[in-house]
């Protein structure tokens, strides 16, 4: 049985989804085109299995869907609306203040 979520609690989820850099990728990578996790795991450069937990997460999260295609099954986000969401996101540039050490990312 599936539920339909709305208002805070689908922040709530996407917050749990961004706050992993590895699900961030996929999602970001999902963004543009469904893709298979074999695929995907080797895109981004991680393992099968964590590449496999990290879908998990996002399914349970409700962000994204398993579509069967005979032996296999594609990945792909829920809603068109998400994948427009995560680029404006992608979009926003931040002021981060580099005396706060427990948010800040080097790599960015």
């Amino acid at each position: 049985m599936l539920l339909t979520l709305t208002s805070t609690s689908v922040l709530e989820r996407v917050g749990t989804a961004l706050s992993d850099p590895t699900r961030v990728r996929i999602l970001v990578a999902l963004r543009d085109s469904p893709a298979y996790p074999s695929d995907l795991a080797d895109a981004l450069g991680v393992s099968r299995q964590s590449l496999s937990n990290h879908l998990s997460c996002l399914r349970g999260c409700g962000l994204v869907v398993s579509v069967p295609e005979g032996r296999r099954s594609r990945y792909e986000l829920v809603d068109p609306k998400l994948g427009h969401a995560l680029t404006d996101l992608l979009g926003i540039v931040l002021a981060v203040d580099p005396g706060h050490e427990g948010h800040a990312h080097p790599t960015d």
